[in-house]
């Protein structure tokens, strides 16, 4: 399977480096310096799970006469506009896309973009940060990827990839509901991030709050509410691991996004993490006031940084 992985940073380096080392002919769609850097240091991917350096080929631009089966598409929301101009020739020949994004609204705008058929469903379940020196650090060993077929036109290949996949050393999932998966997924992504961003915590410490316990269960209740009336309700087995996840008093784990903020980030996902969700409790009539408060919040600190993109709601 010939693959196009663009760029090469936290999340798109390390499966572009699990792709390789499945198998797959892969290449890099990177800005000009991370080629360079690359170019000089390789791919270096520092995980107790699949530690890693690898030679790597890297372009700046999609050739006139390239090919590819599958374009991995793991960048940051507010970036997918960029990313959809960038990938579009390796789509328009053919390709089909596996994103490895947060929150649904994304699925819209690539399935606008360049239709459904072409879109499969991906979820990831891994920490990863990018660090200054341009190495991949794999934090803890987790890593769960779930593909899954949207349409019966990509049923072959999802099929295909995960036969590649099969043997990887993460966990590796095809499912024959990729949309519920999507949606458990940013249930738990919306719930943790927007109080462990608001709380500017990680979920053992908020554990150890007076009321943090209440607060995390009211976010999770207020994202589980929205699914179910989006027709996509949240199974008790699903349930049971969000919570075992998010009240757990000694877990370390906090939103990405949460880390961004840590950071001083100039810009974080939250229309797509926690915004769109609270849309859609509005658009059903829900009150969810923890995604309320934690998305002003998040409204405030993009304030700071010029970056403001809603109004308030």
């Amino acid at each position: 399977m010939k693959v196009l992985v663009l760029g090469a940073g936290a999340m798109g380096g390390y499966y572009g480096a699990r792709f390789i080392q499945s198998g797959a002919s892969v290449d890099f769609l990177v800005r000009a310096q991370r080629a360079k850097h690359l170019a000089k240091h390789d791919l270096v991917v520092r995980s107790d799970l699949a530690p890693s350096r690898i030679r790597i080929s890297t372009t700046v631009q999609i050739g006139p006469d390239d090919t590819f089966d599958l374009v991995l598409l793991a960048c940051k929301s507010y970036d997918l506009e960029q990313a959809m101009e960038a990938i579009a020739p390796a789509v328009e020949r053919g390709a089909l896309v596996l994103p490895i994004l947060n929150g649904l609204a994304v699925y819209d705008r690539l399935d606008t973009r360049f239709g459904r058929d072409r879109i499969l469903g991906g979820v990831s379940y891994i920490a990863t940060m990018l660090e200054k020196t341009g190495e991949i650090v794999h934090m803890g060993t987790h890593d769960k990827l779930v593909i899954g077929a949207r349409t019966e036109a990509q049923v072959a290949v999802a099929k295909k990839l995960h036969g590649l996949l099969a043997n990887d050393v993460g966990i590796r999932v095809l499912s024959d509901n990729i949309e519920q998966e999507l949606w458990d997924k940013w249930a738990m992504l919306s719930a943790g991030a927007a109080v462990t961003c608001l709380l500017r915590g990680n979920v053992g410490e908020i554990m150890h709050v007076g009321g943090g316990p209440a607060l995390m269960t009211q976010a999770i209740n207020e994202c589980a509410d929205v699914a179910r009336s989006s027709g996509q309700g949240l199974s008790e087995t699903t349930l049971t691991q969000i919570r075992g996840r998010l009240l757990d008093p000694n877990s370390t784990w906090a939103a990405s996004m949460m880390r961004d903020i840590q950071q001083d980030a100039p810009r974080l996902e939250a229309d797509d993490i926690v915004g769109d969700m609270l849309d859609r409790a509005a658009n059903y009539g829900q009150i969810a006031p923890t995604l309320h408060a934690a998305y002003c919040h998040l409204q405030v600190y993009a304030i700071r940084h010029s970056h403001s993109t809603r109004p308030n709601v």
